[in-house]
């Protein structure tokens, strides 16, 4: 089908949006003058500008133009209680008043306590903290090659690691007969040839893959909740595939959950599927809003970044490792999560079934085909994620980055960059045309999604 032209649409939505924001934008032009784009990461710079942000909490945040602008982003999916919660910020503001909190290049009971829970929460035997999801996924990814002795690393086309060697592969959709492909010039061009891109949610093409590269594979990293290719969780199917697959190829099965750790559970997403994986990489939530990952374990992989494998594997951590506040802000969000465990997350599967709703009703009623990805499955039970999609086909599977990120079988602009824009001329903010609740929305904030989704549907229908 023939894609669909959104230039005037999003040309009028820009030109009303610098009405709206004249402070934001003002601000944009000054940002372009010191830093690339006016900013230090694409996803954050909105086009044709992103609010500036003067203070965040709850549900909500509060731009240079003084809106309230109601945000399901919420720190990249970071914050499950929302922005700023006070169990968090007290704690830290207590720690800095009592001489304690930035960087002493020093070990701490933090860290002991911090890394008991996860290895209690995870399963793992072993755990070893850096900064950043990117930095979790890369030596998860130097682990495994080191501890097989092999070089190749399979991972799903669509699927999102970080930016990092092996994760700027086959990230963004190209095309039907080249759809992967290397994602940032300057990597090695022999990179391209020690990724094999396969299939999210295909067990077959999975076995095909295993048959032809298995004995030459490292480690298989997979995603068991798709964050930034398409919001979707994997069959039981693919996941028990994937499993037995790395045992009997003597693969490292590595679980990215960077988005799904502690947010379905207060744990891993894996354990509701009753898998194990090799490796575990955690960031965002685990770190209550303050920059920690980890990779979590079997301990005979990880133990080669330390003295007992010889320090095989460089996996350093970096001056900013294990930071004290970011490990206070860890340790007392899960610590709070463990304990409160039977009552947020029921709640926060309730609010992502109603945000499903009210998106889908909004642009149903205006005659517009949509349907939301972030559904469960019979493993998940419940999710609070919520994206919608327009397929051109009503009856489109929407499984796999494959199908919702070709502009051939869905709207991927109208998702990802006009709705977007336009909800925000109704002070609301999604990333990728959605995103997730958090402990801070009210049925009040999914009601106001739902009415704000079905006046810019009732926009734009006339451009389509």
């Amino acid at each position: 089908m023939k894609t669909r032209d959104h230039s005037k649409l999003f040309q009028d939505l820009a030109a009303e949006y610098a009405q709206h924001s004249p402070t934001s934008a003002m601000l944009h032009t000054r940002a372009q003058q010191t830093m690339i784009d006016g900013g230090s990461h694409p996803l954050r710079l909105i086009r044709p500008f992103p609010p500036r942000l003067v203070r965040a909490q709850g549900a909500y945040i509060y731009d240079a133009d003084g809106h309230s602008i109601l945000d399901f982003w919420q720190g990249h999916y970071t914050n499950i209680l929302g922005h700023n919660p006070a169990v968090i910020t007290t704690t830290l503001a207590r720690a800095f008043e009592a001489d304690w909190g930035l960087q002493t290049g020093f070990t701490d009971q933090l860290q002991i306590e911090l890394a008991e829970i996860i290895c209690k929460q995870t399963q793992s035997e072993r755990v070893r903290f850096t900064t950043s999801g990117a930095l979790a996924t890369m030596n998860a990814i130097m682990l495994a090659r080191a501890f097989t002795g092999r070089e190749l690393v399979m991972k799903v086309g669509g699927g999102w690691h970080g930016a990092q060697p092996w994760g700027l592969v086959g990230v963004n959709f190209a095309n039907r007969a080249n759809p992967w492909r290397i994602e940032s010039q300057g990597l090695p061009s022999s990179l391209v040839n020690e990724v094999i891109i396969t299939r999210y949610n295909r067990p077959d093409i999975l076995r095909a893959h295993f048959q032809q590269y298995g004995d030459r594979l490292a480690c298989f990293i997979v995603e068991p909740f798709m964050g930034a290719g398409g919001f979707m969780p994997a069959t039981r199917e693919y996941l028990r595939t994937a499993r037995e697959l790395c045992d009997h190829y003597g693969v490292v099965l590595i679980f990215d959950e960077v988005i799904s750790g502690f947010r379905f559970r207060a744990g891993t997403l894996g354990a509701l599927y009753n898998i194990q994986p090799d490796l575990t990489t955690l960031a965002k939530i685990v770190g209550g809003g303050m920059p920690v990952a980890a990779v979590a374990g079997r301990a005979a992989i990880l133990q080669l970044c330390g003295r007992a494998g010889g320090n095989r594997v460089r996996f350093m951590g970096g001056t900013y490792s294990a930071h004290p506040a970011s490990l206070l802000a860890a340790k007392t969000l899960l610590a709070y999560l463990v304990e409160h465990e039977q009552e947020i997350y029921p709640r926060l599967a309730q609010l992502g079934a109603q945000m499903r709703q009210v998106i889908e009703a909004a642009f149903r009623a205006e005659g517009i085909f949509a349907r939301c990805t972030g559904y469960p499955n019979d493993a998940l039970g419940g999710s609070s994620f919520a994206v919608p999609q327009f397929p051109y086909d009503e009856n489109q599977s929407l499984d796999s980055p494959d199908e919702v990120n070709d502009p051939g079988l869905c709207d991927v602009e109208l998702r990802d960059h006009i709705f977007q824009l336009a909800l925000l001329l109704e002070d609301v903010h999604v990333v990728h045309g959605g995103g997730a609740v958090s402990m801070a929305h009210t049925e009040q904030d999914i009601a106001r999604l739902g009415d704000a989704a079905q006046r810019v549907a009732r926009r734009i229908k006339k451009y389509l």
